[in-house]
């Protein structure tokens, strides 16, 4: 990459695609940001935001606007639907790293990355110590890794009605306990933090980490993510994150920044999968 401006796409405009928007809008020329494009489902969201020049109608259109790095930040069908074709055209920031607990998409995109020269991020979001995960398991030394989310129940978008009974002051209640390949198609939406710990810890992959994920009423105004690292001879590392969160928030408010970050880390890796 050269000095100029990157070009940033945005796929989503949730919580997440609005926050980063606004970001590249305020701060993007001090950082050396700017919008190529903003895709939404529901185009009409858009439109008392951005200039028209800005709003893509047809995700599929997206090679027509000069693009250097595209996030998604909506839904892991996204990174399934539209990952490989992105990479043929720009790098690629995967929001919903969840999609990638799917083997064969996983390695087809790490494919196209390398056909293409182009770089996979894939962002920490709230898991705390990924770097340091991912050079344990890049030495050889990383023996196991466990992730515990802890949310309200408002707060989990879960597949096949697994939440739909809870009861305010219910209190504590593990919904899902094993390995984080099997955890992925029950809450695409919520174990994005275990899918980059699955990425960073490669040599155990999705089958070979632990995830847990626990309702809990008494947690209205925050998440909990626990990780729990071992390598050998007894070393064994535990991280507490208490993450600040509104009652039904997906994402906890830390991890917006944390994605600002990652956005800022994306100059080209060249043909590699990167944790940011």
């Amino acid at each position: 990459m050269t000095d100029r401006a990157l070009k940033v796409g945005i796929v989503g405009y949730g919580h997440l695609g609005q926050f980063l928007v606004e970001k590249i809008q305020k701060e993007g020329p001090e950082a050396g940001l700017q919008l190529a494009f903003v895709w939404n489902r529901n185009a009409d969201k858009l439109r008392d935001s951005l200039p028209k020049e800005l709003i893509l109608h047809d995700l599929s259109d997206f090679t027509r606007k000069d693009t250097d790095v595209i996030v998604e930040v909506c839904h892991p069908m996204i990174v399934k639907e539209f990952g490989i074709r992105f990479l043929s055209h720009a790098h690629f920031l995967v929001g919903s790293p969840s999609a990638l607990s799917d083997p064969q998409l996983e390695q087809d995109l790490r494919n196209a990355a390398k056909q293409h020269g182009k770089t996979l991020y894939v962002p920490s979001g709230a898991l705390w110590g990924g770097q340091d995960i991912q050079k344990m398991n890049d030495s050889g030394t990383l023996r196991a890794l466990s992730i515990r989310m802890s949310k309200h129940p408002s707060c989990f978008r879960l597949t096949g009605g697994l939440l739909s009974d809870w009861r305010e002051g219910e209190g504590r209640r593990v919904l899902y306990h094993g390995s984080v390949a099997e955890l992925c198609p029950i809450a695409p939406n919520n174990v994005n933090t275990m899918a980059a710990a699955a990425i960073a810890a490669s040599k155990l992959g999705f089958n070979g980490v632990t995830g847990e994920i626990v309702s809990d009423t008494a947690l209205s105004d925050y998440h909990i993510v626990e990780v729990e690292v071992t390598g050998p001879d007894g070393f064994t590392v535990k991280t507490v994150r208490q993450n600040p969160a509104k009652l039904g928030a997906v994402t906890g408010n830390a991890t917006y920044n944390s994605f600002w970050s990652s956005l800022l880390v994306c100059k080209g890796h060249g043909g590699r999968v990167y944790l940011c």
